[in-house]
């Protein structure tokens, strides 16, 4: 039993490493990583309330991508993120939000004060066991947890061509296609939303840089990967005419009992 332990401890010291990592490189990130379509949060989102608008956190709020589309929908929106560079970048970006420190297993907020917990391209770096019964405890009866991760569409050629330059540990990918939630929620729900981001060369590179495997990358073997990155995207362009990444948003929803 100690043998598991042991091992388990420093992948998820590495993780934490690797999730920090992202702090210094925001400006790139806010820069680089798309948003998130509307279908998506239609679906994600409980009900409009008559009374007031919806109270919803965005945990893991990095930069403040997804907390953008939310404020945009009127919503009363608060941020939470553990790295200080991302918090300030969001501060920067989005002046009259509130940004607390804290991550899924531990939310600054009052017990059932909360109408959704939002996290994008997140939830993988959270402990379940844990982070599940703290968002249960910031939401209000019958709350709801909505989890959601771009992931390009490896389906379209071109970008599977991408994604063998980019392959990485893919964390995009873990546990998108069935996150474990767990008590006290319901079962979790999924739905996929399919969509297009246009891109130019440089946007895409600084999509490259912003990939937690490229930024722990020495010098070289980053120059590397960015050069075939850029020789792959201005040959589809010649190709095309255009350049566009195909994204399939996973989304699920799971709701508080009550």
């Amino acid at each position: 039993m100690s043998h598991h332990g042991s091992s388990a401890e420093p992948a998820r010291d590495r993780a934490a490493e690797r999730a920090r990592s992202f702090g210094a490189v925001a400006d790139v990130y806010d820069r680089a990583r798309p948003s998130y379509p509307d279908e998506a949060l239609d679906w994600l989102l409980p009900a409009a309330r008559a009374d007031r608008p919806l109270r919803v956190v965005d945990l893991g709020a990095g930069t403040g991508k997804l907390t953008r589309s939310l404020v945009a929908r009127g919503l009363d929106v608060v941020a939470v993120e553990p790295t200080p560079g991302m918090r300030e970048t969001f501060s920067r970006v989005l002046p009259d939000v509130e940004v607390l420190d804290g991550t899924g297993e531990s939310i600054p907020l009052a017990d059932g004060s909360v109408d959704a917990v939002l996290m994008a391209q997140a939830w993988h770096w959270v402990d379940p066991d844990t982070a599940a019964p703290e968002v249960a405890r910031v939401l209000r009866p019958g709350g709801r947890l909505g989890l959601l991760w771009n992931v390009r569409d490896a389906g379209v050629d071109w970008i599977a061509r991408l994604d063998r330059l980019l392959p990485g540990p893919g964390e995009e990918q873990l546990g998108s296609l069935a996150p474990r939630v767990g008590p006290p929620f319901g079962p979790v729900e999924r739905y996929d939303v399919r969509w297009s981001d246009p891109v130019t060369v440089e946007s895409l590179l600084d999509l490259t840089r912003s990939r937690s495997w490229v930024i722990a990358l020495d010098d070289e073997r980053r120059e590397e990967v960015l050069a075939d990155v850029r020789a792959q995207a201005e040959e589809r362009l010649r190709r095309t005419g255009t350049l566009a990444l195909e994204y399939v948003t996973r989304c699920s929803r799971a709701t508080l009992p009550g």
